[in-house]
């Protein structure tokens, strides 16, 4: 290699070094931003099943933690509860968009949920260090429900969150993942929607944002009519949008609780696809964005959200 190929192989690395550092420096305010605040992550659908971008979205959260923030992530995992209960020879019966939740098939959604994902994802976070804990609804009684409907067997609705694990992991520098597995007065276990559980939780812990990582790019007024996704949406106008009958039913449960996280005073709600690489990373730290995002009046309030120290961190990385 000749001076003048090495000058400019050398001026091509500084070049694209360059370029990385004007990414941070793009990240500079968002970070600032977001420093010590909660983000609640539900997480599910394709990029949950495919297993390379399971291993990006993980990494992603990683980073989050690292910058500052203080994520925690609520997961479903409905496909693979189908898998298996087709594996078994139990049936696979849904109304209303919910999974008819027989004894049997409760054994089964705690199997996959907490026996399965929940252990896979802790597996996931933790190559980077001690960081993730894994739980359900029922630990510390995080999440209390009742049967939704007689007809559905142990489907919950979500009728209390205790925060009280929650805050005590957030405040120890853990990333805490939970199972959408809730347990009743009764002393039973009840199958809940992840998004229920999601919007609530972020509720009761005072989350600055909350995202729904879904297969979609966001909120669309016609989902058959790809042009009009909406990428921003008031409180008023995300409550009366549940009223159009044209919104698909996967996301009327996000929807629904993108507006009960958002009236108890989250400031953001996000959904996101997050079949796109590094969503997350791109809704939080750069001006663009993607998906769709719901705040009370449409813009960027200020409010009081939990903050929590990053003091012990360090000691969890290797």
């Amino acid at each position: 290699m000749t001076s003048q190929e090495r000058i400019a192989n050398a001026r091509a690395q500084q070049a694209q070094a360059l370029k990385r550092a004007e990414v941070l420096i793009e990240a500079l305010p968002w970070i600032k931003e977001s420093t010590g605040k909660t983000v609640v992550i539900k997480y599910g659908g394709a990029a949950m099943v495919d297993a390379q971008l399971r291993q990006s979205v993980m990494s992603d959260i990683v980073l989050l933690k690292i910058i500052g923030l203080n994520p925690v992530i609520v997961h479903g995992g409905g496909k693979e509860i189908t898998a298996l209960s087709q594996q078994l020879g139990l049936p696979v019966e849904f109304k209303d968009g919910l999974r008819v939740t027989t004894p049997e098939v409760m054994e089964v959604v705690k199997m996959v949920l907490i026996g399965k994902v929940n252990q896979e994802l802790v597996a996931q976070l933790n190559q980077h260090g001690h960081l993730a804990v894994g739980l359900n609804g029922a630990d510390g009684h995080i999440i209390k429900a009742q049967q939704a409907s007689p007809g559905l067997g142990q489907v919950g609705t979500v009728t209390k969150v205790d925060a009280t694990l929650l805050l005590d992991l957030i405040n120890s520098d853990y990333i805490p993942l939970v199972a959408s597995v809730a347990v009743g007065s009764d002393g039973k276990s009840y199958n809940v929607n992840a998004d229920e559980a999601a919007g609530e939780i972020a509720a009761a812990i005072g989350a600055h944002k909350i995202i729904f990582l879904t297969d979609v790019d966001g909120l669309y007024q016609d989902f058959n009519d790809k042009s009009s996704l909406i990428s921003r949406l008031s409180l008023t106008q995300a409550t009366r949008l549940l009223k159009n009958e044209k919104l698909s039913m996967g996301m009327l449960p996000k929807l629904r609780s993108c507006v009960r996280a958002v009236t108890a005073g989250v400031s953001h709600a996000h959904i996101l696809n997050g079949t796109i690489p590094h969503a997350l990373l791109l809704e939080i730290f750069t001006n663009e964005g993607v998906g769709t995002m719901i705040t009370p009046k449409g813009g960027n309030p200020a409010s009081e959200f939990i903050e929590a120290p990053l003091d012990s961190l360090a000691s969890k990385l290797h």
